[in-house]
Order: C-alpha cells, then sequence, then structure tokens
C-alpha cells in the first residue's frame, strides 16, 4: 500500500478533531465462516447474534456475527474463489481485515482521516432498514487492512442491515471488551506508521520499547503504542529488530505474506476463572516456564491473585506506576503462525506488560523452533 505523505506543515490535531468511541468490530476474512463461528461459539464462549449469505440475499460472501460484552467479531468467507475476500485468504490465511472504529460521524471521520495523508477506499455511505440507518466510511491502514468508520445512529436492527438475527451459543461471560489490536510492519516502516496514526486519528505515543527492551538472545522487535487521548482505542505497532535468528515478527510477516493485525487483546474482569474456563473449552495458551514464578513475587509485588493459581494456568503478571496487570497469550488459532489472542485483566496499570517481554519471547521462539521457523 502507498501512504500518502501529510502536508508540510500539516493542522494541529487535537482530541476532539476525531473523536473516536471505541471498537465496533473486528472483521476477519477465514477460509470457512461456520467452522471459526463454531469455534469461536464453543472455544471461546461466544454467542452468535448475526448472520449474512445467500439465506439474506448476498451473493458473494458468508458472515456471521459472534458477540461477548463489548466485543464483536464479524467472521467472513468468500463464496466465489474469484472475490476479493477469497484472495485475501489465500494471500494471508485467515486474519483481521477490517477494525470497525465507533464514531459519531463517519463523514467527517472520513474526510478528515483524508485530508491528514489517509488513503480512502470506500467513500461515506450508508445502509438502511426498518430499524434504523448505519452510515460508514474506510481508510486504509498497514497492509491490506483497513478501519471502517461506524456511525450508528441509535441503529436497533442486527450487526447492520442486510444481517438477519440470531441467538445461538451459551454466551459465557468471560469477556468485557477488546483492550488493544497490535498491527505487525516491515522493518524500517514503524516510525511512518506512527506519523500516520498521529497525523489521521490525533493519537500520541502512549509507551516506545526499543529492540533493548524487547529482546532474546536470538531475537528483537521494536514497538510503540499508539492512542486516542481518551484511552479507548490503543493500538501497539511492531518491527522487527536484527537479531541472529528469525524474529517471531518476521515469521508473521512471512507467512502473513506483509503487514497484518498480529492479535487481538480481550479484556477480562477475572482471568483466573477466564483462562481456567477457556483451557477446558480446549483454548491452547502458550507455556510458561516454572522459572518465572521463582522470581515473580520479588518483581510485581503484592497482588489480589493467588501465585498458585498463575503458576498452574501459565499466567504473567507485571506492575507499572499504577498498579498491575495479568496476561495470557493463545497458541496461533490457525495452521499459519501468524493471528493469534491475548487475554488481559488490568488492576490500574497502563502498560502493556513489559516486563514479560522477554518471558513471551522465549515461548514464542520454542515454539518457532518447533516449526522450523527460529
Amino acid at each position: 500500500m502507498t501512504l500518502k505523505t501529510a502536508p508540510a506543515t500539516p493542522p494541529t490535531a487535537t482530541g476532539d478533531e476525531m473523536p473516536l468511541l471505541g471498537i465496533d468490530h473486528v472483521e476477519l476474512y477465514v477460509g470457512n465462516a461456520i467452522q471459526a463461528a463454531y469455534w469461536f461459539t464453543h472455544a471461546l464462549g461466544f454467542k452468535r447474534t448475526a448472520y449474512a449469505g445467500l439465506e439474506t440475499g448476498v451473493r458473494d460472501r458468508s458472515s456471521h456475527v459472534v458477540e461477548q460484552g463489548r466485543v464483536r467479531f464479524v467472521l467472513t468467507a468468500p463464496l466465489l474463489g474469484t472475490s476479493e475476500i477469497a484472495r485475501h485468504v489465500g494471500l494471508h490465511g485467515d486474519g483481521v481485515k477490517v477494525i470497525g472504529l465507533s464514531v459519531p460521524d463517519a463523514e467527517h471521520a472520513y474526510r478528515y482521516a483524508v485530508q491528514h495523508g489517509a488513503r480512502g477506499v470506500r467513500e461515506p455511505w450508508e445502509e438502511k432498514d426498518d430499524s434504523g440507518t448505519v452510515r460508514m466510511a474506510t481508510i486504509a491502514t498497514y497492509g491490506d487492512t483497513v478501519h471502517t468508520f461506524v456511525e450508528r445512529s441509535g441503529y436497533e436492527g442486527a450487526f447492520l442491515p442486510g444481517f438477519e438475527r440470531i441467538d445461538e451459543g451459551d454466551g459465557a461471560d468471560l469477556f468485557a471488551g477488546i483492550d488493544h489490536v497490535v498491527g505487525n510492519v516491515e522493518l524500517g516502516r514503524l516510525d511512518e506508521w506512527v506519523g500516520y496514526y498521529e497525523r489521521v486519528f490525533g493519537m500520541t505515543e502512549m509507551i516506545h520499547f526499543t529492540d533493548r527492551d524487547i529482546s532474546t538472545e536470538y531475537s528483537a522487535l521494536m514497538s510503540k503504542v499508539m492512542a486516542d487521548g481518551k484511552g479507548r482505542v490503543k493500538f501497539p505497532i511492531n518491527e522487527p529488530a536484527e537479531g541472529k535468528r528469525k524474529s517471531q515478527i518476521e515469521e508473521f510477516l512471512e507467512y502473513y505474506g506483509g503487514p497484518g493485525a498480529q492479535h487481538v487483546a480481550l479484556a477480562t474482569t477475572d482471568i483466573v476463572r477466564t483462562v481456567r474456563e477457556l483451557r477446558e473449552r480446549g483454548v491452547r495458551f502458550l507455556s510458561t516456564p516454572e522459572s518465572y514464578y521463582e522470581e515473580l513475587p520479588g518483581r510485581v509485588g503484592e497482588i489480589d491473585e493467588d501465585l498458585s493459581d498463575l503458576r498452574e494456568l501459565g499466567i504473567l503478571a507485571d506492575r507499572d506506576d499504577e498498579g498491575y496487570l495479568l496476561q495470557i497469550f493463545t497458541q496461533t488459532v490457525g495452521d499459519r503462525p501468524t493471528v493469534f489472542l491475548e487475554v488481559i485483566e488490568r488492576h490500574g496499570a497502563r502498560g502493556f506488560g513489559e516486563g514479560n517481554f522477554k518471558a513471551l519471547f522465549k515461548a514464542i521462539e520454542r515454539e518457532q523452533e518447533r516449526r522450523g521457523n527460529l
């Protein structure tokens, strides 16, 4: 993708000029949407809430909407092998195509974004039915990933006009919302995309990690966390750094076929219960070495949770100046070593588990070595 450069003296952006209400949805293009929906409902405890496909008059795709708390995923598969969706799945495998952003005015958001250097993908449009109107517009970001601005204006129907409402699945109470979405970009492109989110969204750099902060004996990465003014939307962006062997970011870029969303972090209010239930449902997580927990009390200090539960379940803990957090990462959700999920519980902490990076990297490298990709 070619990113437009900003004007030589771009207008000063403030949080009010590009207000974001949160992440409306994340849409994944997948090879088989009905099977993906089965995994999301049975393994992750989501409820299937809406559907669009041949039965609803849609001829080129099948989309299943699954929800839990404030988390909404749309799982879309191609019905025609010549479609853009099929091309995306063929190149990337199952992966995030759309990160939908809830906004009060979709047309304003689109015009402002394009004026500040974003590439427009689809001009503002609206869809309506008896339940109301939804207004949307789409801009490009890294790789084939796009942001769609969504203005719901009190819409009371299923996900969007053209979808039929469904109530299927047990709807486990495990996840409250999306904490952040992480993107991986090529070597040397990190600052370009940081500048993009600064210009287009008025975001600021919340945290910056260098290859000295995030490294092991074999590999490293650099990362910057972009956030809107209210902290509702957080987009960490990673790029690979030089190392002795292939880093997890390089592995992602190779098997994904370019830049893309690496993982979605799902917030929970009880990570011990959540992870225990997910394990019982068959979700596989990265393993944590026993030695990690020997030094944890001295590094993190007093926490509400029982250390024996964290050790049993492989949950990581970290602390910053404002509190502590607990987190754990699934293994990749598909056959390709690309997309995975994070489960996170915050107790005041605003960080992203930087104290856990080395443990996480070593766990990922063990999986890479098993795949022959280290």
